[in-house]
């Protein structure tokens, strides 16, 4: 599942929470995806961070990117 796909279903299950409408195990088995899903979502989001600060050099090799002010 895409990124984007995985928070689409994290905001649904949240406004489906705060609707209140489910039984505390149908809200048990909600809150437990939600935290599956942020911890994908999390994870992938470090993977991303990890990547972009990685620059090719001239060479072709990875080198970390470092920023100064």
């Amino acid at each position: 599942m895409k990124f984007e796909e995985k928070m689409e279903k994290l905001e649904k299950i949240v406004a489906d929470l705060e609707n209140d409408n489910s039984d505390l195990e149908d809200s048990i088995n909600k809150y437990s995806e939600a935290m599956k899903l942020i911890k994908e979502c999390d994870e992938q989001l470090k993977n991303i961070e990890e990547n972009i600060n990685k620059i090719v050099t001239e060479n072709g090799t990875l080198e970390d990117l470092e920023i100064t002010d």
